[in-house]
């Protein structure tokens, strides 16, 4: 926990430092400066000093949520969905986490598509995306004008200055001609339709809020040129070359990525840097990939502090080398998430971020030296020892091993609910059931 007095301290950091540290904007002028300084109020704002206090609710309605599930299951004549990746007709709907359980199990999720702005979860969730804007179709899948994007693309729908819920008029394949500048408070939700980014740039949420990307698939991201590209409706500028990342979170808070599948970008598959916070990544699949997640910007760039991120019920499968994340400063609950494969390790950091590991289940490589889950970089072991890293109710396979340090988060003063345990790893096989993509049908639960 970053006492409030250091913390203010990195916020003027933060600020000091904003026009040394805006990737890829050439041109840091006063749009972009007082952009960022809003940035850093919102970060400041959706900072919780008392991250503890949200893995235990978080954990609490995990808990709720699976006893309802047993006993649906037991009180239920069918049987076989186990493994199916969507619902079969004439099946009952299985939401098997409380993400899903706000919304999927309904057959008018179609009509109802804002009810997922009322349903994220851990440190992302007062995230409501484009909840009080209205909707916009997608109809064309083309990107061929960076400044003056046509109605009707992705590229239009997310620059604008107002709240917007984003969907699609049909499957598409996206190419992005350079990489996506979303502006704040809009939801990407890609439910009913196979929408895919792939092949081109990645998406930046660069020096804003309150963002939801739902029900995509992101793949093959290359690094963008850069050029004249536009950002808002009243401003656009000269970026530099992008890095290639499937999504991008740069100083930016309340971001909520949700049943994504993401596989093979340039760089990394999301990266969350440069003082962001107050972030869920849930529901989604990730493979074919070596550093898959890179949260905090760099060892020397202690505003990372604030950042708090939940990793919740994705799985992270064939393919993947490392970085499931690479964690620095901050705060990191990963919290019921399958990893069935790595070549090097799974979870990895340094400069002392704190990692709250629950009910997780790790399948170990057959390799003998990769056994281990945790990674220390860059710190002998009389430094790291000192760092809080925790496993609670994980589940170990193949000889997987999960080295622990520091001291478990202090959970005095909470409510008797707020200590119920998550899940433990044998019931993760449920929980990321459905992860990735759905193929979601109008008129059917998802």
């Amino acid at each position: 926990m970053v006492p409030r007095s250091t913390f203010f301290f990195f916020s003027l950091l933060f600020l000091a430092s904003a026009t040394f540290s805006a990737a890829h904007i050439a041109d840091f002028d006063d749009y972009w400066k007082k952009k960022a300084e809003l940035a850093v109020a919102k970060n400041q704002a959706s900072y919780n000093p008392d991250p503890e206090s949200v893995t235990s609710t978080f954990n609490a309605d995990v808990h709720k949520e699976t006893l309802d599930m047993e006993e649906e299951t037991a009180n239920s004549t069918r049987r076989g969905l186990r493994g199916k990746k969507k619902n079969l007709i004439g099946e009952p709907c299985v939401a098997t986490n409380p993400i899903d359980r706000c919304w999927r199990c309904r057959s008018d999720w179609s009509k109802n598509r804002k009810l997922m702005g009322q349903c994220a979860k851990g440190f992302g969730r007062h995230t409501t995306g484009g909840l009080d804007g209205r909707f916009y179709i997608v109809t064309t899948p083309v990107d061929d004008d960076m400044v003056n994007p046509k109605k009707g693309t992705l590229r239009w729908g997310v620059i604008q200055d107002r709240p917007l819920w984003i969907v699609f008029a049909s499957d598409m394949i996206i190419r992005l001609s350079e990489e996506l500048i979303v502006n704040s408070n809009k939801t990407i939700d890609g439910r009913g339709f196979n929408v895919r980014i792939i092949g081109g740039a990645g998406i930046t949420l660069q020096y804003i809020h309150n963002i939801i990307i739902s029900n995509i698939h992101i793949q093959d991201i290359k690094p963008g040129n850069g050029g004249m590209i536009r950002d808002s409706e009243v401003h656009w500028g000269f970026r530099t070359r992008s890095d290639g990342d499937g999504i991008s979170i740069f100083g930016a808070s309340n971001i909520w990525i949700d049943h994504v599948s993401m596989d093979n970008c340039g760089d990394g598959l999301i990266d969350a840097i440069m003082g962001s916070t107050a972030i869920t990544i849930s529901n989604s699949h990730f493979t074919q990939h070596n550093d898959v997640m890179l949260f905090g910007a760099s060892d020397a760039y202690s505003p990372d502090a604030i950042l708090q991120i939940t990793l919740a019920f994705n799985h992270f499968g064939r393919g993947l080398v490392q970085r499931m994340p690479r964690c620095r400063w901050g705060f990191v609950h990963v919290v019921n998430n399958d990893y069935t494969h790595w070549l090097m390790y799974a979870i990895g950091g340094s400069q002392h971020p704190t990692i709250l590991s629950q009910g997780n289940r790790f399948i170990a490589p057959p390799n003998i030296f990769a056994k281990e889950v945790t990674k220390r970089e860059y710190s002998p072991e009389n430094v790291w020892k000192n760092w809080n890293w925790t496993s609670d109710g994980d589940l170990f396979q193949n000889g997987a091993v999960f080295i622990p340090s520091g001291v478990t988060p202090d959970k005095d003063g909470f409510l008797l609910k707020d200590l119920i345990k998550a899940k433990p790893g044998a019931f993760v096989t449920r929980l990321t059931r459905y992860s990735g993509a759905l193929d979601c049908i109008r008129g059917r639960p998802c």
